[in-house]
């Protein structure tokens, strides 16, 4: 049976601090910032196989830090950000992926972008239209699978 990951209080901070830099509330559009508590909820409760990346990112936020990334001047936590930015890897991108799937998904935001508050499927959303000639250079190599009996 496999340990249950989970964040602690200074990762959780740590989260929410660096959320709040990923996505600020916005007073023009009337939406919150990542760092919301219901925001924050939703990511907690996902996270799911994700937990390891998003602690190692914090871990890594922490170490560049020195401290808690919210006890930092702004500056400065600006500058942790954009270090982290540039070195953080696969773990970063990561807890930005997690962080805007749970942004994009709370009503609010959705609201505030004028999509439909609903599941995708049944109706499903649909797509314009595109230029179906890019896939051509694909379609030209071929298979690359071997083809099951």
């Amino acid at each position: 049976m496999s340990e249950q990951l989970t964040l602690s209080p200074r990762q959780r901070q740590d989260l929410c601090t660096i959320a709040a830099m990923i996505v600020p509330a916005s007073e023009e559009y009337r939406v919150p910032g990542a760092d919301d508590g219901v925001i924050q909820a939703d990511i907690l409760a996902t996270l799911g196989r994700d937990t390891r990346p998003v602690v190692a990112a914090l871990e890594h936020l922490a170490r560049l830090a020195g401290m808690p990334l919210a006890d930092l001047a702004p500056d400065a936590r600006n500058a942790v950000a954009q270090e982290f930015r540039k070195a953080g890897g696969a773990p970063a991108a990561t807890l930005v992926r997690v962080v805007l799937q749970c942004y994009y998904r709370d009503d609010r935001v959705l609201r505030s972008l004028g999509i439909e508050q609903r599941a995708p499927f049944p109706k499903g959303h649909v797509l314009p239209d595109g230029d179906w000639t890019l896939l051509d250079p694909v379609k030209a190599r071929g298979g690359a699978l071997r083809r099951a009996p």
